[in-house]
């Protein structure tokens, strides 16, 4: 009786555990989404807000800090004109922090020119207060036959 009632109470504790992560990994995916859109639309403002004070990102052309990304979408010299976003998956650590992976392809306009690439783009999220802030989007070029082990 002690075994059942043991194993009741590990279920009832579980419930709501994986609910909550079921939760935060749908508001992760909205809320990468809603980045690709504003990076689209090179809303800067609604990015600073996103983006960590010592956030770091990752490019086929280098790595660099927040303002500078900020200022890159702001001059549009890169303009991340549609992210087509193929495949998703999110992993959550301790309720408080989220890794996204994206299989996309970009169009972006780079240098004058409009060029496609195929992407897995991994986004590192922390909860701050109510919301969550981006610590790292990293783009890693693969094939377009990669796939998210999920």
């Amino acid at each position: 009786m002690k075994k059942l009632l043991f194993g009741i109470l590990i279920v009832v504790i579980s419930v709501p555990s994986f609910a909550q992560s079921a939760n935060i990994e749908e508001e992760i995916k909205e809320l990468s989404k809603q980045k690709w859109q504003w990076m689209a639309e090179k809303d800067v403002d609604k990015l600073a807000s996103l983006f960590h004070d010592k956030s770091k990102f990752v490019h086929m052309s280098g790595s660099w800090k927040k303002d500078r990304e900020l200022e890159i979408i702001k001059t549009g010299s890169i303009w991340y004109k549609n992210a087509d976003v193929h495949d998703v998956a999110v992993e959550v650590f301790e309720d408080d922090t989220a890794v996204l992976w994206n299989r996309i392809t970009l169009t972006a306009h780079v240098r004058g020119n409009d060029v496609k690439n195929e992407f897995t783009v991994t986004e590192f999220y922390q909860k701050e207060g109510d919301g969550w802030k981006l610590l790292d989007l990293t783009f890693s070029s693969v094939r377009d036959t990669h796939e998210i082990e999920h």
